[in-house]
C-alpha cells in the first residue's frame, strides 16, 4: 500500500504522530490479513470438494475390475479420511476458519459417496429419495461438530431436493414432510450465525438460502385445491418480506437481505400471473366441499402463515406507524379478501390491476423521497411490467399500446433524471 510507505514520511513531517502511524499500519495489516483468509476459505473448500471428486473419478475409471472386498475398502476411503482430517481439524487446527470449513466439505460429499458405493456393491435396494434423506441425516451432525458454515448450506440444499424429488417429480405417490423436520434440526445453527456472525458472508448466503428453501418446498404441500396455494404463498411472501423489514435485518446491506427481496418479488410476481383471467374462471368453476375443505392440507399451511404474518405485521405497523409502511408489507392482507371474492365473483381481476398500480406509484414515491434510484426504478419497472401484461390479453388497439410504451419509456427517463439532479443540486 503506498500509505503504508508514506507513514515514516507523515511521521518525520509532523502530519501524524508515532501512534497514530502505528494504528494505521496495523489496521492495514488487518484489512489484509481479513481479506487473505477469505480467499483461503474459499480456495480450502473447493480443493477439498475437487480433490474428493478426483479420488471418486479415479475409482470409478477402475471399479469393473475390483473384487468385493476391494470395493468395499474403496467405498470407505474417502469416508474414512474425511473423518481423519475432521479429527485433525477439530483438535489441532480449531480455530482456523479454511480447515474447519475445507475438511467438513470433504467429509460431506464423502459421506454420499460412500453410501451410494455400498449399496452398489450389496445391491441394496432404494431409490434417489431414501438416499438424499439417508445422506443429509448422517452430515446433520456434522456442521454442529464442526461449526461448518459449508456444510449447512450443502444441507439445505440437499433437504430441498430431496423434498423436490419426493414431491414434485414423484407426485402424487410420495410426500417430503420429511423436509420440515430436517428444516427444524438445521435452524438453531442458522441462529447461532445470525447471533455470532452477523456480517459474515456466510451468515449472508444463509439469508438467502433459507427462505428460498421454504418458497420452493412450500408448493409440496399442494393435494386437491390448489388455488389454495396462492394465499399460502402471498402470506408466506409478506412473511418474509416482514422478516427483512425488521430491525435486525433492515441495518444490513441489499445483498445481505434476502428475505426484503425474495419476498417483494415474490409477491409482484404472484400478483402479476394472477392479473390475468386465466386464474379466476379456473377459481370461479371450482367446488368448495367444506368437509374436504376444512381437512386440506393447503387451508392449514394458509391458515397457519397469514396468522403469523399477520402478527408480524401488527408489531410492524406498532413500532413503525403508517407513515414509514411499505407498499409490500400489507398485501397479503388485501389478497385474503379478494381471493374469497372471486370464487363468486369476476371483479378480483380488475382489483389486483389496481393493487399491483397502486404499490408501484407507492414504490416510485418511496424511492423519489430517500432518493433511491433502485427503488424508483423497481416501481417504474413494475408499471412496464403491468403494461406488457395487458398488452398480450386486451383488446386495445396497437397505436394504443404504443402510446402507453411511450409514456412509460419517457418516464423512465424523466424520473431518473430527476433524480441524478435532485443529487447533484443537494452533492
Amino acid at each position: 500500500m503506498s500509505l503504508l510507505k508514506d507513514l515514516p514520511e507523515l511521521e518525520k513531517a509532523g502530519v501524524i504522530t508515532s501512534e497514530t502511524a502505528v494504528k494505521i499500519e496495523a489496521y492495514y495489516k488487518s484489512q489484509h490479513g481479513s481479506s487473505t483468509n477469505k480467499l483461503f476459505v474459499v480456495f480450502g473448500i473447493l480443493g477439498a470438494i475437487l480433490v474428493g471428486l478426483g479420488i471418486i473419478l479415479i475409482i470409478a475409471h477402475n471399479w469393473d475390475e475390483l473384487s468385493k472386498i476391494t470395493k468395499t475398502f474403496f467405498a470407505f476411503l474417502p469416508l474414512l479420511v474425511g473423518q481423519f482430517f475432521c479429527a485433525f481439524a477439530l483438535f489441532k487446527k480449531k480455530e482456523s476458519v479454511a480447515w474447519r470449513e475445507s475438511t467438513s466439505a470433504f467429509l460431506f460429499f464423502a459421506f454420499g459417496s460412500s453410501i451410494s458405493l455400498v449399496s452398489q456393491v450389496y445391491n441394496i435396494p432404494g431409490n434417489l429419495s431414501s438416499f438424499l434423506l439417508t445422506w443429509m441425516l448422517l452430515c446433520l451432525p456434522l456442521f454442529y461438530v464442526m461449526k461448518s458454515s459449508i456444510t449447512s448450506l450443502l444441507y439445505l440444499i440437499g433437504i430441498t431436493y430431496y423434498a423436490c424429488e419426493t414431491s414434485y417429480w414423484n407426485f402424487p405417490t410420495s410426500t417430503s414432510y420429511a423436509y420440515w423436520a430436517l428444516l427444524l434440526l438445521a435452524l438453531p445453527y442458522y441462529y447461532h450465525l445470525l447471533k455470532n456472525k452477523t456480517k459474515s458472508n456466510f451468515t449472508s448466503f444463509h439469508n438467502w438460502v433459507v427462505p428460498l428453501s421454504v418458497i420452493i418446498v412450500l408448493g409440496t404441500i399442494t393435494d386437491k385445491f390448489e388455488e389454495l396455494m396462492f394465499v399460502a404463498y402471498i402470506s408466506l411472501f409478506g412473511l418474509v418480506y416482514l422478516v427483512g423489514e425488521s430491525k435486525f435485518f433492515a441495518s444490513q446491506l441489499s445483498f445481505r437481505n434476502g428475505y426484503r427481496i425474495l419476498g417483494s418479488l415474490g409477491t409482484i410476481i404472484c400478483l402479476l400471473i394472477l392479473s390475468f383471467d386465466d386464474f379466476w374462471g379456473h377459481l370461479r368453476q371450482k367446488d368448495f366441499l367444506f368437509d374436504e375443505l376444512a381437512r386440506s392440507p393447503e387451508l392449514i399451511v394458509s391458515v397457519l402463515i397469514a396468522i403469523i404474518a399477520g402478527v408480524m405485521f401488527f408489531f410492524h405497523f406498532k413500532e413503525r406507524g403508517i407513515k414509514q409502511l411499505k407498499p409490500i408489507a400489507p398485501v397479503f392482507l388485501f389478497f385474503i379478501p379478494l381471493f374469497i371474492l372471486g370464487i363468486y365473483t369476476p371483479y378480483p381481476i380488475f382489483l389486483v390491476n389496481i393493487l399491483i398500480f397502486l404499490i408501484a406509484i407507492q414504490t416510485i414515491r418511496v424511492g423519489a423521497h430517500h432518493n433511491h434510484l433502485g427503488i424508483l426504478n423497481y416501481g417504474l419497472l413494475t408499471i412496464a411490467i403491468l403494461i406488457v401484461c395487458r398488452f398480450f390479453d386486451s383488446n386495445l388497439s396497437y397505436v394504443l399500446r404504443g402510446i402507453l410504451f411511450v409514456i412509460v419509456g419517457a418516464g423512465f427517463f424523466f424520473a431518473n433524471y430527476w433524480m441524478l439532479k435532485k443529487r447533484k443540486e443537494h452533492g
